[in-house]
């Protein structure tokens, strides 16, 4: 999507990031990937011997390059988790690929970033405990499914109650909204979850998919919030994870809306409420 070009551009010609504020990330290995996917999966989505079955089920044509931009994307998530942990807060420009399931892709997801990430901290022993906090509209099936028998994981999914996918997955809590919500309940709800759940699970480590899907206007969105409103979720969340001194990798998710500056608008906020809330 022209997002992931457009975006970087506009950080830089706004003034909330300095060149020297991006970094590259590597190409990720296969060792990592399987231990969150399935070696059988991995094996045929690499050699592109997906079906046709599933690759419809991904949503775009199996192409050698979109397959090494997924390894690239999660280079990008296990690298940001390393910078996270040294200055508290780190953003993914791409990722947030939460369909990928560990036998299957979905939804235009290949391979899962969060969800190898979190599992590369707990193997490298970075973290013992994580939270993945999902803000995108779409709940996070692939990374529900994957570590729902994982006690070291608590999984977190606020999307829309009626949308994709529309048969979901059991997170460790699902919190569905009806269509057409607005800033005041999305911000209540949210407010009225997240340091609970921080007090629960007493994570050391948290994932945050901050999809700006949920905005009015959005063509794969059914909520009503608006810019502000998105931009005061990004807010809170970052001005909790701080508070409670845990580092939090970002991953940017869904964004849809036909007018592409709405796009660009909403993905820049979230990186200027963590230059405020982190840096300011």
């Amino acid at each position: 999507m022209a997002k992931y070009n457009l975006l970087p551009e506009f950080l830089l010609k706004e003034g909330v990031c300095k060149k020297d504020n991006f970094f590259q990330p590597e190409k990720i290995s296969a060792e990592i990937i399987t231990k969150v996917h399935t070696p059988e999966y991995y094996k045929r989505l690499i050699h592109l011997e997906l079906d046709k079955k599933e690759i419809r089920k991904i949503g775009f044509p199996l192409r050698a390059d979109l397959v090494t931009r997924g390894h690239y994307i999660i280079g990008g998530t296990i690298k940001g988790c390393e910078f996270a942990i040294e200055n508290g807060v780190a953003l993914n420009i791409a990722g947030g690929t939460h369909h990928a399931y560990a036998d299957r892709g979905e939804a235009f997801c290949l391979l899962n970033d969060q969800a190898v990430a979190a599992q590369y901290l707990l193997d490298k022993q970075k973290a013992s405990k994580i939270l993945i906090v999902d803000l995108d509209v779409h709940q996070g099936n692939g990374t529900a499914k994957i570590f729902e028998n994982n006690s070291n994981v608590f999984t977190f999914s606020m999307h829309g109650a009626k949308n994709y996918p529309f048969k979901k997955e059991k997170s460790d809590l699902d919190i569905g909204l009806e269509d057409g919500t607005g800033d005041a309940e999305y911000l209540s709800v949210l407010k009225n979850t997240l340091p609970l759940l921080l007090k629960k699970v007493q994570p050391d480590f948290i994932f945050y998919l901050s999809g700006v899907d949920i905005v009015k206007g959005d063509k794969l969105g059914r909520l009503a919030c608006t810019l502000e409103g998105c931009k005061a979720r990004d807010r809170f969340v970052f001005e909790t994870c701080k508070t409670h001194h845990i580092p939090v990798q970002v991953s940017m998710g869904g964004g849809y809306s036909p007018n592409i500056d709405i796009i660009i608008e909403a993905h820049a906020n979230t990186y200027k409420m963590a230059q405020e809330v982190y840096f300011l």
